[in-house]
Order: structure tokens, then C-alpha cells, then sequence
């Protein structure tokens, strides 16, 4: 006979068994969440909320609510997992770009900076070589015209015509009074020599050449390298998003709703991954025709500095072509002096000075010369212009479609979708299987019917819209530089033969060595007496028009090429510039 049970133990031990009966239930019917656990743990999350086994999923508010290894802290902090990893794969998308257009800006600024320096250097060097300290004396003029190129390259409000123009005004200045040494001209008198310059044409058409060489060619440099920079800031922006309340959802059901699940190695399958991108970056979509119009202006320019604007040879023909217009002028100094005394007036003789004056110091120097190949100065920041260009253009080829394919970029990734070819074995959002819907087009209007993320189509980006601009103005930059005009000065340029008024000049015309240009009318035009141009204000006291009121070749610098032939003309009557 089997002895009975105190009441209350026997209640203890039927508890017990009930327990034990209930808790083999659940472990049977319920998945393993070990893998689960191992992979949340290894992202750096602590695993004390994280169920051993699958538990009941009606707490879940982004997965399907079915057997879980989720908890709703685990959900929240795989919710915010899931937006950094997208930011990440953006950034690591786009880094190609960022990389490519950062370092490329930087080398070809620094090549066009160098080759100013250089340009300068090189024309320092041949004349001081040639006439030294007379030359050192007077160098102030050329200088400045290096000042005002760099200042127009790094974005100054700066009018390479003007700049041009002002430097052949000065330049006109000394040197003829540096041909008629026998005569004194007051302040005012030089103003009308350089007012009647563009009639006289004292430097031939060397001016003009250069004008047109040095403007296409610096219009194209400095739209590139802002091109350059603008292309950086533009991905750094496009490429800092802020996802949405439903991409932030979608991102989520995608990337780790199968961990939730237990599946933790099975990835979305590629058609619902590209659902999800294409609405999370349909505004980037957006993007694309400016993006395209950008990169070919940046191609073409790019081709432009290679070829008609290449900016080595305008930069290094700087002072070949003011050695070759100084020959010029000192060549033809009797007719040029003789049309500014019938349109200026008689000047006065200069006190002191005779005909057959002794020669000064350093007149028997020699005149101008260009660089034979063996003396031109080596090319800048230790490469050369062919060599950058190439580079970029190689570069900016896959750069067409960029931010159209960025979707497709990133699900391609093994690590973030699976391949086209196994849709039977992957996550659709709800469970392993094939994903059904059709994936959406590219673009904001196109995410209508987007199955996976919810897109107000009538509220576009404003931050894109912004960036469209700037790709448009950017692109409007590029395709005027292309034409060799400045976009800063085509109102006032326009029509008065510099940036867009050069553009029916052939470009034989404007390199070196080319021979010499004929105008239409060979005859040398008649000097008028009014002024022709409103005059220059001429501050009195250190600044870059400082004269004195009477000039004379014993009170001021003189250049030693200048004196040479401007002593044979006294003693013979014509030039002898050789």
C-alpha cells in the first residue's frame, strides 16, 4: 500500500512536474536563438535581452510578428544598426569620387600655381641674363602683371583684358619714352601715347596673341580646377543623407529582420534590396542629368587645356611674346615717335642731353632671345600637363550615372544582397523565398508604387534641388570656358575682342612661331586728338602709376636694351635693333 501524501506536498510536487512539463514544451517547440545571440554579441551589444530560444513576436513594430529571437531593445538598436550601415555603404560608394575629385584639385592647383612661378622665374632669368640691374630696376611692371594672373586664378574679381590691356598701357609708357631719351614728357603727355596705343599698334600684334593665348587658356585653368572643387563639396553633400522614418524601416525588415528570425547568414534578396535603395535615394536619383552634364564639361575642358588652351605653352610664351613685342616697337620707333608727336604735340627737349651723348652702362648687351629646348625651365609640381590630364579623364569616365546606379552599386555587394541568379534562397521580407514584386524605376516620381518604402513624391529634397543648382552653374562655367569666355565678365568683355569676342580667331593664330598676323587693313591708322579711352587715375604716392611730373632719362630707370638703340638712333637716325 502506497503511504498518502501530506495535502500541501502533494500540491508542491504537482506543481513542480507542471512547471517541468511546461518548460520542455517550450523549449521544443521553439528555434534555438544561439546564432542569433553570437552575431548581435559580436556587433558589440550586450546579450542579456536577447531570448535563448524563439519567443512570441508581438512586441515587434518593424519584423513580422512571429516566433522571434528579438526582444523590442534588441529591434530598436538593429533598427539604428541598420541606418549606419547605409550611411556607410554610401560613403564607402562614393569614396572613389570624394578621393578622386579632392586629389585631383589639389595637383592641378598646384600645377597651375607652379607654372605662374615658373612663367615669371623664366622671364626674370632671360632679362636679368641679358640687362641687369636696369632691368631689375624696372621690373616692378612685370611684377605686377604675375600678381594679377594669380590673383585672377585663385578667383579674384579679376579681367584678364583688363589686366592685359594695363600691362601693355605701362609698358608703352616707358619704353617709348626710353626711345626718345632727347626729349622730357610730362604725365599727361604718356597718358596720350597710351591712350592712341591700340590705333598705333607700337608692339605689332604680339598684344593680341597673347591676350587671346593667355585668356583661353588661364578661362579654362581656373574653371577646372573650380570645377574640381565644386565636384568634392558636391559629393561630401549628396553623399551625407539623413534617411527617412521609411527607409529607416525598410533598411531594417531587409538587413536584420532574418536575424530576428533566426537566419542571421541570410541575406535579402536583390530585387527587394534594390526596392529599398531606390526609395531611400530617390532624390539622388534625381541627380543625374546635371551630375552627367557636369562630368562631360569637366571632360571637355579638361581635352580644351590639352589641346587650343593649353595653358604650359601660354604660360611659358609670356615672355618670348614681351621680348618679341619690345623688338617690335624698337624696330619701328621713328614711326611710331613721329605719329605721337603729329597726334600728342612737339614734346620738350630734355635739359642737358646732346645728340651724340656718351653710351651708358650696360648698353652693349644683347637683345632679346628666346629659350632654346635645352634652357626652358623644368615643368612644374614635377609632372606635366599631358600626364594630369590623361589621369583625370580616366577618372571621370565611370563617374557618368554615378548616383542613378548607386542602388544597383550597393546591392551588388555580396555582403549586402544576394546575387541575381539565387532568388529561390533569400530573405523577401517576409521569409526565405523568392521576392515577387517588380522593382520600381530610378527617381523621386518613380517610387509611387515602391512596395517596399512609402515616398511623398510631392515633396521634392530641398537640399537636392540646391545641389542641382549648383551643378548648373557649375556645368554653365565649364561650357563658357570652353569657348575661351569668362562667364564673371561677359557683359562687359563682350564685343571688345577679349573672352567671348576671340571666338571666331583661329587658334593657328595664337601660338608661337607661327608667323606674323596681317590685319584686314594693312595701313597704319591715322592718330586721332581726342582721347579715345577715359583716363586712368594715377595715384600720386607709392602706387602702381607713381610718375614723376617730368621724366627724363637722367631721373629715371632706364632699360639697358633701350638705352643701346636709343643711342644709335640719336647718332645715326634710325633703329638698329638687332
Amino acid at each position: 500500500m502506497v503511504p498518502r501524501l501530506p495535502r500541501q506536498r502533494y500540491q508542491l510536487v504537482m506543481l513542480t512536474l507542471a512547471a517541468l512539463s511546461w518548460t520542455r514544451g517550450t523549449v521544443s517547440a521553439g528555434r534555438s536563438c544561439t546564432e542569433t545571440r553570437q552575431v548581435y554579441g559580436e556587433k558589440g551589444y550586450s546579450t542579456i535581452t536577447a531570448p535563448l530560444t524563439q519567443i512570441s513576436g508581438e512586441h515587434l513594430r518593424l519584423c513580422p510578428q512571429d516566433y522571434t529571437c528579438c526582444s523590442s531593445q534588441m529591434e530598436e538598436t538593429l533598427a539604428h544598426q541598420s541606418e549606419s550601415d547605409f550611411l556607410s555603404a554610401i560613403e564607402d560608394t562614393s569614396q572613389f569620387l570624394l578621393t578622386t575629385f579632392t586629389q585631383r584639385h589639389r595637383k592641378f592647383d598646384e600645377f597651375f600655381r607652379e607654372l605662374i612661378d615658373l612663367s615669371e622665374k623664366s622671364m626674370n632669368q632671360m632679362f636679368t641674363k641679358t640687362y641687369g640691374r636696369l632691368f631689375t630696376q624696372n621690373a616692378q611692371v612685370f611684377q605686377e602683371l604675375f600678381v594679377e594672373l594669380r590673383r585672377y586664378y585663385s578667383g579674384g574679381s579679376v579681367s584678364l583684358s583688363e589686366v592685359l590691356t594695363d600691362f601693355w598701357s605701362r609698358l608703352v609708357e616707358r619704353v617709348f619714352s626710353l626711345v626718345n631719351p632727347q626729349y622730357q614728357f610730362s604725365e599727361e603727355y604718356l597718358e596720350c601715347v597710351s591712350k592712341h596705343a591700340e590705333q598705333l599698334q607700337p608692339f605689332g600684334d604680339v598684344p593680341r596673341k597673347l591676350r587671346v593665348q593667355v585668356s583661353r587658356a588661364f578661362i579654362a585653368a581656373r574653371a577646372l580646377a573650380q570645377g574640381l572643387a565644386t565636384g568634392r563639396d558636391i559629393v561630401n553633400k549628396a553623399a551625407k543623407l539623413s534617411p527617412s522614418t521609411e527607409c529607416s524601416r525598410a533598411l531594417m525588415r531587409q538587413w536584420y529582420c532574418p536575424l530576428c528570425r533566426g537566419f542571421p547568414s541570410l541575406r535579402p534578396c536583390h530585387s527587394l534590396c534594390l526596392n529599398v535603395m531606390k526609395g531611400c535615394l530617390a532624390n539622388q536619383a534625381d541627380l543625374d542629368t546635371e551630375w552627367n552634364n557636369f562630368i562631360d564639361a569637366l571632360y571637355q575642358v579638361s581635352e580644351k587645356l590639352e589641346g587650343p588652351f593649353n595653358v604650359e605653352l601660354a604660360a611659358d610664351s609670356i615672355s618670348v611674346k614681351v621680348s618679341e613685342a619690345i623688338m617690335h616697337m624698337q624696330e619701328n620707333s621713328i614711326t611710331t615717335s613721329t605719329k605721337v608727336f603729329q597726334g600728342c604735340g612737339n614734346p620738350r627737349p630734355a635739359p642737358g642731353r646732346s645728340k651724340r651723348s656718351p653710351k651708358e652702362p650696360g648698353a652693349n648687351r644683347r637683345p632679346f632671345r628666346t629659350y632654346t629646348p635645352e634652357e626652358k625651365p623644368t615643368t612644374a609640381a614635377g609632372t606635366n600637363l599631358d600626364r594630369l590630364v590623361s589621369d583625370l579623364r580616366e577618372r571621370l569616365r565611370p563617374m557618368r550615372g554615378f548616383w542613378v546606379s548607386l542602388p544597383h552599386t550597393i546591392c551588388n555587394d555580396q555582403n549586402i544582397a544576394t546575387d541575381v541568379t539565387n532568388e529561390e534562397r533569400c530573405w523577401n521580407g517576409q521569409t526565405r523565398g523568392r521576392y515577387l514584386p517588380d522593382v520600381t524605376g530610378d527617381g523621386l516620381v518613380s517610387q509611387i508604387n515602391n512596395p517596399e518604402v512609402e515616398v511623398d513624391i510631392a515633396r521634392p529634397d530641398v537640399r537636392t534641388r540646391q545641389l542641382i543648382m549648383e551643378l548648373r552653374v557649375a556645368t554653365n562655367k565649364l561650357r563658357h570656358a570652353q569657348a575661351g569666355q569668362d562667364t564673371d565678365f561677359m557683359d562687359s568683355e563682350e564685343g571688345s575682342g577679349s573672352g567671348g569676342g576671340d571666338k571666331g580667331e583661329r587658334y593657328s593664330d595664337d601660338w608661337p612661331d607661327n608667323g606674323p598676323y596681317s590685319p584686314p587693313n594693312s595701313k597704319p591708322p591715322r592718330v586721332p586728338t581726342p582721347p579715345l579711352k577715359p583716363p586712368r587715375v594715377r595715384e600720386r604716392n607709392g602706387s602702381k602709376w607713381n610718375k614723376n611730373k617730368a621724366r627724363s632719362s637722367s631721373s629715371r630707370p632706364t632699360f639697358s636694351f633701350i638705352v643701346l638703340f636709343s643711342l644709335c638712333f640719336m647718332v645715326t637716325g634710325a633703329p638698329v635693333w638687332r
